[in-house]
């Protein structure tokens, strides 16, 4: 793939010396302030990491290489006839920082095409898994069996020059999520469809082939499109991006380092949102008998799961303060595509409902609804009815940015991971707490 491997190794050749000038020159210029809330809180909102992949804004939502999301769906190359852009245009922007031309999409699709033929030993392993196993858990490990494949592995210890490690990054990175739509549809055939898998078709671009595996019609495909490029960054902080970073940063190959993402994915707190969203969505058709209810039943609704001490599912954001764009753009196709749905016609109400009652609920830092709120619905209008099967669609998407992200963190040569820990005596003493004295009055 020269054009856009060319183009990477020159973007690298920019950058580096950028880099390097910092380390050297301004090293000890203070970024953050590290405060003891931040220490016991997860690190929430502590600057201390780096990615030029894509940044969070809290009032425009993720920006990726600079563009909203609003100018990458309007720029990127689009299939003939699809709404919706390449994804393989996007893996071009976000490892290169710019709009690929559509030639430049097609040739990127071509080489996924080439490089999407999964080794026999992985389904092997899939099909060892007892029918009743989570999709995530099969996932993760399908894709931590092909580290045997890691071409990085075998140039280290060869021997290799650490300003050339992204190189092989870069060739097992595209290895693997070519073939991500082809384990993520195998699995999907084994667990829900009676083992009866849908042949992938070379012909097809990434989110295309995937529809076609999962046996759905148009516009399904652009469906897949539009969901895996929302959820491909989301900066280097949460959960999934950190982990992969982490892991890594160790010389694990991408194979090692994507399984681990995907295990933080799996978890309730993170990846799992949307399908409780669509939990919380069918416990209130039911309530309705499947009636569309009123905006007064549907306040009342909303008030009473406030008052049990419940969340809105799909509402709020860490660190985003307006409407996730993400929603938005889901919103924009659902209306288009879907407006008699019923359960569309639930989150339609709600998006009117929610906001107004959060805001004088008074707890929500943003009323808004985020990404989660959306998601679930789509798949389950197409078909895609499996909750737990979405955690592995969102895993697909975010793979792509992790895997952008950790290619230049070779590339820029990024040192192993390592913070220092504190003991709550230490913090105590940061803060003045006079722990001894405490302890003479709890004797006496």
């Amino acid at each position: 793939m020269a054009t856009l491997k060319d183009k990477l190794h020159e973007k690298i050749q920019e950058w580096r010396p950028r880099v390097k000038k910092l380390n050297e020159e301004f090293g000890n210029v203070e970024v953050d302030k590290v405060t003891i809330s931040k220490v016991l809180g997860g690190m929430r909102g502590l600057k201390c990491l780096v990615t030029d992949i894509s940044y969070l804004d809290p009032n425009e939502g993720i920006r990726y290489r600079g563009y909203t999301l609003k100018e990458v769906f309007a720029l990127l190359p689009k299939p003939k006839g699809s709404e919706m852009p390449y994804v393989e245009g996007l893996l071009y922007l976000l490892l290169t920082g710019e709009i690929p031309s559509e030639k430049e999409a097609m040739e990127c699709a071509d080489e996924f095409s080439k490089r999407r033929i999964v080794p026999r030993y992985v389904y092997e392993v899939i099909d060892a898994f007892p029918c009743c196993s989570h999709p995530m858990t099969i996932f993760s490990s399908a894709i931590l069996t092909m580290h045997r494949e890691s071409f990085f592995n075998k140039k280290y210890f060869a021997g290799i020059h650490k300003e050339d490690y992204w190189e092989p990054m870069f060739e097992d990175s595209l290895n693997l999520i070519a073939k991500l739509p082809e384990i993520a549809t195998y699995i999907y055939s084994k667990l829900y469809r009676d083992g009866k898998r849908i042949q992938s078709n070379p012909n097809l671009d990434f989110g295309g082939n995937f529809a076609f595996m999962m046996g759905k019609d148009k516009p399904y495909d652009d469906v897949s499109r539009l969901h895996f490029i929302i959820h491909s960054d989301h900066e280097s902080g949460n959960v999934s991006a950190h982990t992969g970073h982490l892991v890594a940063s160790s010389l694990s190959d991408i194979y090692l380092s994507i399984s681990a993402m995907i295990n933080g994915l799996a978890g309730p707190l993170h990846g799992l949102a949307n399908q409780e969203v669509l939990r919380w969505l069918q416990e209130l058709m039911d309530r309705m008998g499947g009636a569309e209810p009123t905006e007064d039943e549907l306040k009342q609704y909303v008030w009473e799961t406030l008052n049990a001490g419940m969340v809105i599912p799909g509402y709020g954001h860490a660190v985003l303060r307006k409407t996730d764009p993400r929603y938005t753009l889901q919103r924009e196709f659902s209306l288009k595509h879907l407006p008699d749905d019923p359960l569309f016609k639930y989150v339609d109400m709600l998006y009117k409902v929610v906001p107004p009652i959060l805001m004088e609920h008074g707890k929500a830092k943003n009323p808004w609804p985020n990404v989660d709120a959306q998601s679930g619905v789509l798949q389950w209008h197409y078909g895609v009815r499996e909750y737990d099967f979405y955690t592995v669609l969102f895993g697909i998407g975010r793979a792509i940015g992790i895997a952008a992200n950790i290619i230049w963190d070779r590339a820029l040569m990024y040192p192993l991971e390592r913070p220092k820990s504190l003991t709550t005596d230490m913090l105590e003493k940061i803060a003045g707490i006079n722990t001894k004295s405490k302890a003479k009055e709890a004797i006496k």
